[in-house]
């Protein structure tokens, strides 16, 4: 890539709130530049959501002169030099040019500086590295601009200590290869996240999740996960897929891509687990997913496997007691499997149909509504109670067996 490299006309950058930013901090022998995400999406044409600036000057300076110019100035994390400003509603982080003097691992003390070169070096990869200036030139110190022709992720300088400055930066990389890499990894990087892998357990669990997630959100994280599994990494973080495996990862992206599904982490997680409750409920707790996350993952693995061939009538009973969401989550993944056989194997054409239309009709349903009431049961006699609880829970069992079609009166005809 060109070193006269440029996100001047970019739609972002010509943004009436940046060129704000640069008139109030390019100023008296200090400047700002754009780092980071915004400069690497745009190199790679890729979409630019965050817009984060570094500068030279001190992050109280930046609050005072923001303030002083009638923007709102948010102190978000001022102890490491980043301070964000609200204009027109959209924040801009902006961090103070800085270097680690501490850190052990986890966390860092830094110390706030003026050099633009140890800034780019202390940072990870060299594509996360790139400053663009306030005429929009990438500037580049590291070497990034041919790590983005070649879509490689390169750690900045020695892998090894960049990893023992945050042990999170082996799951960062694997996730940056995942979303931007291309190729085999580079060598040096995969070899330190294999030696570092033993330290991924002094790590919070919300941070390997958040990182495991965003992962398994790209387009396609099999290669990411093959060389996770291969360096050892996955079996540390991901334990439950060790004799599951990763196999279904590639059969997954395809079906996604053919049949046009949203790409699903949870889904891609469970493509890479065993269907076990209590596994799922130990491996929910260890990673603290969110309780919607948990719910999900359980209940898909208490869910039964359907049968390509069951009725569509059975299937509607197994969507009353299961719910839809779980046995949607157990089709797609069996469809993908008979998908997977198709070339190999005749009679899984004959299965995808059959899961096929199964899906179609999961998706689409809707919870009937039991038509008796422990009212309906009072009125008859029968007292409030463990003995109307059971009542109760007889004649709904006889109305998902009738298909649903049996109604209050022949319900209620049964209790007399």
């Amino acid at each position: 890539m060109s070193s006269d490299a440029s996100v001047a006309h970019e739609d972002w950058f010509q943004q009436e709130a940046l060129a704000r930013i640069f008139a109030l901090l390019n100023q008296d022998g200090e400047e700002v530049r754009v780092v980071g995400g915004a400069v690497r999406n745009s190199l790679m044409g890729l979409p630019v959501t965050d817009t984060d600036l570094a500068t030279s000057w001190a992050p109280e300076q930046v609050v005072a002169r923001a303030e002083a110019a009638g923007i709102r100035a948010v102190p978000t994390g001022i102890d490491h030099g980043t301070v964000t400003l609200v204009i027109d509603g959209r924040g801009f982080e902006i961090t103070t040019l800085r270097h680690d003097a501490e850190t052990d691992g986890r966390r860092a003390k830094v110390v706030f500086g003026s050099d633009w070169q140890i800034d780019a070096e202390r940072r990870d990869f060299t594509i996360n590295a790139l400053y663009a200036g306030q005429d929009g030139s990438v500037i580049d110190l590291v070497g990034g601009l041919e790590d983005i022709e070649s879509r490689t992720v390169r750690f900045i300088g020695d892998a090894d200590a960049r990893i023992a400055e945050d042990y999170l930066r082996v799951l960062r990389y694997f996730r940056f290869y995942g979303h931007y890499g291309a190729g085999r990894p580079d060598a040096a990087a995969l070899k330190a996240c294999a030696r570092a892998r033993d330290k991924l357990g002094t790590l919070s669990s919300e941070r390997v999740w958040k990182e495991l997630k965003t992962l398994l959100k790209a387009q396609d994280p099999g290669r990411a996960l093959l060389w996770m599994r291969q360096s050892g990494v996955l079996s540390k973080v991901l334990p439950e897929s060790e004799k599951w495996g990763i196999d279904s990862i590639g059969p997954l992206i395809a079906t996604e891509t053919a049949l046009d599904w949203e790409p699903d982490p949870m889904l891609r997680l469970m493509a890479m687990v065993p269907p076990d409750a209590d596994r799922m409920r130990g491996l929910s707790a260890r990673l603290k997913m969110s309780r919607v996350e948990a719910d999900r993952l359980v209940k898909w693995a208490e869910a039964p496997v359907v049968a390509p061939t069951l009725a569509i009538t059975a299937l509607d009973r197994l969507l009353y007691r299961h719910g839809a969401g779980p046995l949607v989550d157990r089709i797609r993944l069996s469809l993908v499997s008979a998908r997977s056989r198709t070339e190999t194997d005749p009679s899984a054409l004959t299965e995808a149909a059959g899961h096929s239309r199964h899906l179609a009709r999961a998706r689409g349903w809707e919870r009937p509504v039991f038509p008796v009431a422990g009212a309906d049961l009072i009125a008859r006699g029968i007292n409030p109670g463990p003995q109307m609880g059971a009542r109760l829970a007889a004649l709904e069992e006889r109305w998902v067996e009738s298909n649903f079609t049996l109604d209050k009166s022949a319900l209620l005809d049964a209790t007399d």
